[in-house]
């Protein structure tokens, strides 16, 4: 049951319907209640135990201080169509998140989320929860322009704050992000005080409640090639950080395979997948180059993959790459090339 006693309220703008409402009547629709859950009794019950007659869609989100494996998670927030609720890992510790466990890993509750690698991180490695089917708008976009003939720069990934901007999705002005974000450089520790001001807990509600919107919005764009890339590039973005060497795959759900309409449509069409590469002390700066000129060529020769680097967060010694085969096994022998004496 959830709480009685909301702190705030804010809109939940209703997903779109095809050539229906936009964001703009946003202000006409009802406020939905903003619970802080301390106890698992305060979430609701088909969040707790995910069922496939009763499948979910949620936006997610996870905040905190320096939020990857070293740092420290602090709030987690969930958007339903009719509330939110932030989740408090400060107050409610081990047993609440064990209580949310089953939901993270479910597949009968999709988790739409903006760019989810350092949250599946902390997840994983500060309380064992392998984050799993995510929608990740981030993904969904990079997607979606492929799709429409436009390929995004190296390196360019969508902040949530622009894609909230552009005007074929919300087209709303987000300024308050940057001043959250101002007060996290002042204090890294922002997030960690109780109680919460009403500040963070705005900020943390409008973290996600976009995010169902956003969903529905870009899911009715996408074809049903995008939307198996969606599926699997999401799998393997929640796991990228998390595994440190190719066995520790075998403890993730199984990544989709491709559907057998696509085979038959698209024999070109090839599995993707994850690569962990270990890189030996003191040759990193070797593969990235003077000004990142060696990483940048080494994406310009392999387009189709994503290579990644831990940078400060870390993990400073691993090289993370994801694509078809084809792409990451390319990508791998130059990268091993690099590390090479001569």
């Amino acid at each position: 049951m959830a709480s009685s006693s909301p702190t705030q309220r804010a809109h939940v703008p209703i997903p779109p319907e095809p050539g229906g409402k936009s964001l703009t009547q946003e202000a006409n629709e009802p406020e939905v209640p903003i619970h802080i859950v301390t106890d698992p009794l305060q979430l609701p019950a088909d969040f707790l135990n995910p069922s496939p007659e009763k499948k979910l869609v949620i936006g997610f989100d996870c905040e905190g201080v320096d939020l990857c494996r070293h740092g420290k998670l602090c709030i987690m927030q969930i958007a339903f169509s009719n509330a939110i609720y932030l989740v408090d890992v400060i107050e409610g510790g081990e047993v609440l998140m064990k209580a949310c466990k089953p939901a993270l890993e479910s597949n009968y509750i999709t988790k739409v989320i903006h760019d989810c690698k350092r949250d599946s991180e902390a997840l994983y490695f500060q309380f064992g929860i392998r984050l799993h089917n995510v929608v990740d708008t981030q993904i969904a976009y990079s997607l979606i322009e492929e799709q429409e003939g436009r390929r995004r720069p190296l390196d360019d990934y969508i902040s949530f704050v622009s894609l909230l901007a552009d005007p074929r999705y919300c087209g709303i002005s987000y300024e308050e992000k940057e001043e959250v974000r101002v007060l996290m450089r002042q204090d890294p520790k922002f997030w960690t005080y109780r109680p919460m001001t009403e500040l963070m807990i705005r900020a943390a509600a409008d973290d996600v409640r976009f995010l169902l919107y956003l969903y529905h919005k870009m899911m009715g764009k996408l074809n049903q090639r995008s939307l198996w890339h969606l599926a699997v590039r999401g799998a393997l973005y929640c796991r990228c950080l998390c595994c440190m060497n190719d066995a520790d795959f075998a403890d993730w759900p199984a990544v989709p395979p491709i559907p057998d309409n696509l085979k038959s449509e698209d024999e070109c069409l090839e599995e993707e997948i994850l690569s962990v590469l270990h890189v030996p002390p003191g040759k990193m700066g070797r593969v990235i180059g003077r000004k990142g000129s060696s990483i940048l060529a080494i994406k310009e020769a392999c387009n189709s993959a994503e290579i990644l680097i831990g940078g400060a967060k870390g993990p400073p010694d691993k090289i993370f790459v994801i694509g078809p085969v084809k792409e990451v096994r390319k990508a791998e022998a130059i990268l091993r090339g690099r590390m090479i004496d001569y």
